[in-house]
């Protein structure tokens, strides 16, 4: 998740070679040739809610969080079924 920091603030720490990308939010990240769909999910009122305190708590938009929490569990399931097929292959 992204933190928040100025752009001033970020620049100074990429100058002095710390690390930047906490500060980056991964879901705006520009992918070429990767197109984009548009999908709709229902949800319960306090689904949303519950997405709404954890996008506001770490500074991101809802749209954001849920793609980021998308593609960190799509990471784990890929890494789980690497294990599988590694551990009966």
């Amino acid at each position: 998740m992204a933190e928040k920091a100025t752009s001033d603030r970020i620049d100074e720490l990429f100058d002095s070679g710390k690390e930047v990308l906490p500060y980056a939010d991964e879901a705006t990240f520009e992918r070429p040739r990767q197109a984009q769909r548009r999908m709709s999910v229902d949800m319960t009122a306090h689904m949303v809610s519950r997405l709404d305190r954890y996008a506001e708590e770490y500074g991101v938009t809802r749209q954001s969080l849920v793609k980021i929490w998308l593609a960190e569990r799509l990471n784990e399931e890929d890494d789980r079924r690497a294990r599988r097929h590694s551990a009966t292959g």
